[in-house]
């Protein structure tokens, strides 16, 4: 019961506050002056809007402000989709463009640090301080949160995996494969049962940000607490996200040559095996939490939002979908249904 009041309070609450966070920046973002990054950042907002929907689950975290969260996640998110789109669809292919856009992402997150050119080294620049107003939000929505010192060291260093990976998968096919296996390889010692690929994936998820930051409304936040759900979180629930998202963009993704992690598995087979992993794992590790049934639901939602794409009826990929939402239980089916009338609704 408690999880399907989650359920309600998720579509009755923040969703209506999340469509009022991502109008603003709508229209913030339709008088960006370059023709090319008013695109771009159009196109973030529109296609990928189910990004900040998804995320804004953490608005429901225990003890937040449930305001501040949905702004602070829908600006987070938004730099996030904005420069995946400026890196993936604009021509530019370049790691140290790629890096400095990125440092909106560490800035966001670090209100004490001057900041930075984000264009210096990219074909467009003039975006009219849209880029730095969604830092500037994150920021402002920072300062509320009572306990964020303890998270602020265990959020920027997951940033700093998501910023390198993200200036290493964009680059030309020639070259993102050597460097994504010689960054990461060093990395994924420390994780000796996942691949190089799935701790990329791991580190493509924002979501272990969104959690510290709504750990970080708690003024009885230990680091013990942050040390925990760090653990949970990265590399399982958060490769588990980022997986899901590439198993139902397999087919674009080859159609666009772009990269797909699950491309480097041996068969369908290993492929549903591995997600099945990551999906006990994510269980596992999230039930021994604090707020257990939050972060229980947060990955029956997870896996929900993305198994109910219409991607997921292709043939080859409904056998995985059906048995992912088996094993996640019983209120999963039901998150399943929810999301299947959203998307009827397109809501989502």
């Amino acid at each position: 019961m408690e999880q399907w009041i989650l359920v309600m309070r998720f579509i009755k609450e923040v969703f209506p506050k999340v469509e009022q966070a991502l109008a603003k920046w709508r229209e913030r973002a339709e008088r960006i002056p370059d023709q090319e990054l008013r695109r771009q950042a159009l196109a973030s907002i529109h296609m990928k809007r189910f990004h900040c929907q998804g995320g804004s689950i953490y608005a429901l975290y225990p003890g937040v402000n449930q305001d501040l969260m949905v702004r602070f996640i829908v600006a987070f998110q938004t730099i996030s989709d904005y420069l995946d789109n400026l890196c993936d669809r604009a021509g530019c292919e370049e790691e140290k463009s790629f890096r400095q856009l990125h440092l909106a992402m560490t800035e966001a997150l670090s209100p004490e640090l001057p900041l930075s050119d984000y264009y210096a080294y990219y074909p467009y620049r003039n975006d009219g301080g849209y880029l730095t107003s969604l830092v500037e939000e994150c920021r402002a929505c920072l300062s509320h949160f009572i306990s964020y010192r303890l998270v602020r060291k265990e959020a920027v260093a997951l940033v700093s995996l998501y910023n390198s990976l993200q200036s290493l998968k964009h680059l030309g096919v020639d070259r993102r494969e050597e460097k994504m296996v010689a960054w990461a390889s060093p990395c994924v010692t420390d994780y000796p049962d996942i691949s190089v690929w799935e701790f990329g994936a791991a580190c493509g998820s924002t979501l272990g940000v969104f959690v510290l930051c709504g750990a970080a409304c708690a003024a009885d936040l230990t680091e013990e607490d942050v040390r925990k759900i760090k653990t949970a979180y990265f590399p399982y629930l958060c490769g588990l996200h980022i997986l899901l998202d590439y198993f139902i963009d397999q087919a674009e993704d080859r159609r666009e040559g772009d990269l797909n992690f699950f491309f480097y598995y041996h068969d369908p087979g290993q492929m549903k095996e591995r997600l099945a992993y990551f999906l006990h794992q994510s269980l596992t590790k999230a039930g021994m939490l604090e707020h257990a049934s939050f972060h229980t639901a947060v990955i029956a939602g997870m896996v929900s939002l993305y198994l109910s794409d219409p991607k997921t009826s292709e043939a080859w990929l409904k056998g995985t979908a059906r048995t992912l939402i088996r094993k996640t239980g019983k209120t999963c089916t039901g998150w399943y249904l929810i999301c299947k009338l959203l998307r009827r609704k397109k809501i989502i």
